[in-house]
């Protein structure tokens, strides 16, 4: 499940084409790297192992649920829905107070053996969110960050690499991702 405060990424090439993100209708006049007037959320299907999680609607999401666990698909998405928002909210009110713009971020859920929603999987970090620095924030092009685009703007980039990295974009990604942790924390790793 997806969060996004701000506008960026598939979300901003998505706006750019018609004006939605995720089916979203967001408001006119947006620019890449737009803090939105509210965060959004936008479920996702789990992909298999090396595939890309599938954005849906969250009506979709409720359809998707219902099949899975019948009875529940609205009790777990609307659940789903709000805790995203929630937990994104508070993180990046915190990070904020720590020079760090928490652009977006994705959460993965499951269920307890009592039916219970909980947090599935790795949360807001470097690979699953988008840090920026809230020192020389801009809207209008893309940001420098604390995350993994780094290395992802290397890749798409530079042909031939067969996902492989260089030695100096991998150290760089590391001090990046040390930066944003050290900026969060107040000490070093």
């Amino acid at each position: 499940m997806y969060c996004k405060g701000y506008i960026t990424g598939s979300g901003w090439a998505s706006y750019k084409e018609n004006g939605t993100v995720c089916g979203i209708k967001l408001p006119e006049g947006l620019k890449e790297s737009d803090k939105l007037p509210e965060p959004i959320y936008t479920p996702s299907t789990k992909a298999e192992i090396g595939d890309h999680d599938e954005n849906i609607s969250y009506e979709q999401s409720v359809e998707y649920l219902e099949k899975r666990f019948p009875g529940k698909g609205e009790e777990y998405a609307s659940k789903l829905r709000d805790y995203t928002i929630a937990i994104y909210k508070k993180c990046a009110d915190y990070a904020l107070t720590k020079g760090i713009i928490i652009a977006d971020t994705k959460f993965e859920f499951g269920l307890d053996e009592n039916g219970n929603i909980v947090v599935g999987d790795e949360m807001l970090t470097p690979d699953s969110s988008r840090f920026w620095p809230l020192e020389g924030y801009e809207a209008g092009h893309g940001q420098p960050s604390f995350d993994k685009q780094f290395a992802r703007d290397w890749l798409k980039s530079n042909e031939g690499h067969n996902w492989t990295l260089p030695q100096d974009i991998v150290d760089k990604t590391i001090d990046k991702y040390l930066q944003g942790y050290e900026l969060l924390t107040g000490k070093p790793l």
